[in-house]
């Protein structure tokens, strides 16, 4: 597995707290796509399983050239391991590679509260 920065970025910073007086860990929102044998083995169901188990909230959806695109946000130590866990998926995903950015904050104000699965794109 191989995964990629688009554009050369560092990897995922730190947002902003979501609330202004939180003194919780960190929030990072990145963009993902996962490339490979990814549709068809359930790993947008297993997927939206691990962000849930770590608390993280977003969106997974498949796309029409067969990859499987994400936008996670959360605490940044949660979204890091998810992307690790993509980086192999379920048992009968065979990922290539995984191409990570951060979410611009267009992106991340999109995100809603829990985990969802989005139609096709």
């Amino acid at each position: 597995m191989v995964c990629r920065q688009f554009s050369g970025s560092a990897p995922i910073s730190p947002m902003t707290n979501r609330f202004p007086h939180d003194d919780g860990p960190p929030v990072a929102a990145v963009h993902l796509s996962v490339h490979g044998l990814v549709q068809g083995v359930g790993f947008r169901d297993a997927f939206s399983l691990q962000a849930l188990e770590r608390g993280l909230d977003g969106w997974v959806r498949n796309r029409r050239d067969g990859s499987v695109e994400a936008l996670v946000q959360g605490d940044a130590a949660g979204v890091e391991a998810l992307i690790r866990w993509a980086g192999r998926g379920p048992p009968a995903a065979r990922v290539h590679r995984v191409d990570r950015r951060p979410a611009d904050p267009g992106e991340a104000a999109t995100v809603r509260a829990g985990f969802h699965r989005l139609p096709t794109a």
